[in-house]
């Protein structure tokens, strides 16, 4: 019954959903660092606001996967995109206060900033964006409950591809706002409609994907009901079940699947907060310069996760594409050291097919090792995993971009050449029995 149940649900409404979400974060994107420059950070501030979004991650990610786990996963879905929504309300009204100083730093570690009205409550906008933002975990597990094993690795690639192809048009229109003059007022009024957009469909086009359903039929014929002597039967249906964190990293390879996970994300967090300051006081690239080259890893990544990594996973397993890809990874990184925009793109085409096909591959394995009554759980979990390795990666970026620039990028380079190593433990085969 649970197969019948997946097949009649589509997933087109879920990549929609994923693309509206990345679609909005990604308008913001470019302007962002702009942004954290003009109302007084530095490196360290624009790592530190990263870091912030992921700490309180951390704290709401697996309260609203258990949540999808017992009340639905439309339901928390909804709740966590009407957090998204104020928390884009806020940004806007941060942008609109006087640029008042509180304070002024100047240390030898964190560099010298000012700490000014506008900054601290793009601070608050981004915490609370963090506190529901189990969005991605839950839609990962929403996508788990209605895949089957055949076509689960290829559903992740969809919604990769859903991911990225958001990551193609917010920094596209980002950039053309910027060449037209039309500052980041425009793109966060551009995220917040978005953001209404999502909730829309959410309420009125995503059908639940976990429905109360029995495992068999209490009305039972029974020929002692003719005579008046039937006996009442008796049946229950499990609840999902309550998963403790030292009880989640007993289920099968989930220790080495969230240390493998831990450092992806730690690796592409390190990227992720040098590379923008990089190319805006490194190199000097324009938002508009930075939009395009967003948009352009964007189709990389959407290109790789569609057509390229379906048709390799028709041959090849997730364990070995999780390890072709981290090799990939792993060379693509040292080129970002470069002030050439040539070699820069040449390493992006590298990322992007090397991440490509290695992370919706490792999601692929994570679902599948996961029972299907607890995917929010550990779904939840894993994004806690990554938004610890999110909070490390966002604060030591931008400290070691600030001591050792451009070089920063090695250090990417070196973790996911780990991962690599650690992928070759990854179960080939296998899945966890429904609960």
């Amino acid at each position: 019954m649970v197969a019948e149940a997946k097949q009649r649900v589509s997933i087109f409404p879920i990549l929609t959903v994923n693309f509206a979400g990345t679609l909005g974060f990604s308008i913001v994107l470019p302007s962002l660092i702009f942004l954290v420059t003009r109302f007084g950070g530095n490196a360290f501030v624009f790592g530190l606001m990263g870091a912030s979004y992921s700490f309180f991650q951390l704290l709401g990610a697996p309260l609203l996967g258990r949540w999808s786990d017992r009340y639905g996963r439309r339901r928390i879905l909804f709740l966590s995109e009407l957090g998204t929504l104020v928390s884009w309300a806020v940004f806007l009204t941060a942008l609109m206060l006087p640029d008042l100083p509180l304070a002024n730093i100047d240390s030898r570690a964190f560099g010298a900033f000012m700490l000014t009205v506008p900054l601290v409550a793009l601070f608050a906008a981004r915490a609370l964006a963090g506190l529901t933002g189990g969005n991605v975990s839950i839609a990962n597990a929403y996508l788990a409950d209605i895949s089957d094993d055949a076509d689960r690795s290829a559903n992740f690639g969809k919604m990769a591809v859903a991911s990225n192809l958001g990551f193609v048009f917010g920094p596209a229109l980002a950039g053309l706002l910027g060449a037209f003059g039309m500052g980041e007022v425009f793109t966060v009024v551009a995220a917040l409609l978005i953001s209404v957009l999502v909730c829309l469909i959410i309420a009125f086009g995503l059908p639940d994907s976990t429905p109360c359903v029995l495992g068999a039929d209490p009305e039972h014929v029974n020929v002692r009901k003719l005579f008046g002597q039937a006996q009442k039967e008796c049946f229950s249906m499990p609840a999902a079940r309550k998963l403790s964190p030292a009880e989640i990293l007993m289920l099968p390879s989930m220790k080495l699947l969230l240390t493998v996970y831990f450092l992806v994300f730690f690796a592409f967090n390190l990227f992720y907060v040098a590379f923008p300051v990089y190319a805006a006081t490194g190199i000097h690239w324009s938002l508009q310069e930075i939009g395009v080259y967003f948009a352009a890893m964007g189709l990389m990544m959407a290109l790789v996760q569609g057509p390229v990594l379906k048709r390799l996973s028709q041959h090849w397993s997730e364990q070995k594409l999780v390890l072709g890809g981290s090799a990939l990874l792993a060379v693509s990184f040292p080129f970002f050291t470069s002030s050439s925009a040539a070699m820069i793109y040449s390493g992006t085409a590298l990322l992007a097919v090397g991440n490509g096909i290695m992370w919706p591959s490792l999601l692929a394995i994570l679902s599948r090792m996961t029972e299907r009554s607890v995917q929010g759980t550990v779904q939840g979990f894993a994004s806690s995993a990554g938004a610890v390795a999110s909070i490390a990666g966002l604060l030591l970026g931008g400290l070691l971009y600030a001591s050792f620039g451009s070089r920063v990028f090695v250090v990417s380079a070196i973790l996911v050449a780990l991962t690599c190593g650690l992928s070759l433990l990854l179960p080939a085969k296998g899945s966890a029995k429904d609960g």
